[in-house]
């Protein structure tokens, strides 16, 4: 049975919105990152002190790749809820897979490849990380 996905609630504000009042396609990529970040922090990784080198070793994170299809608008007040799943992880990275809800309704759909990178390389994650991202896969 698989782990539940890593819900984040997100509400549509003016400054997300086109002149039309519907939420601008890069809008939705501000949405996604923030979800990206409250689940690693629900998962006790938290970049701030990884990047302080707290944690151990010092890396950060980068977007590889994405693959977003907008299926539905989103319109100004609406609630949003971002669904986060790690879906597979590799020795320095993780691919994720998220969607931005209204409702029960799918309006975006995302593929999210994240890797690892220190002093400008991809770097391994460290196994504790994998760990925590395996368990939750």
């Amino acid at each position: 049975m698989k782990p539940a996905p890593h819900l984040f609630t997100v509400r549509v504000y003016y400054e997300d919105t086109d002149f039309s009042g519907v939420v601008y396609h890069g809008s939705y990529l501000h949405f996604i990152e923030r979800a990206r970040t409250e689940l690693l922090r629900s998962l006790g990784i938290h970049q701030g002190a990884i990047l302080a080198g707290q944690s151990g070793e010092v890396f950060g994170f980068m977007v590889r790749s994405m693959t977003v299809d907008f299926l539905r608008p989103a319109r100004m007040d609406d609630e949003l809820t971002v669904e986060t799943r790690p879906l597979a992880v590799g020795g320095a990275s993780v691919d994720l897979a998220q969607r931005v809800l209204r409702g029960d309704e799918v309006l975006v759909d995302a593929r999210v490849k994240v890797a690892s990178v220190a002093g400008g390389r991809v770097a391994r994650l460290p196994d504790w990380i994998r760990a925590k991202f395996a368990a939750a896969s």
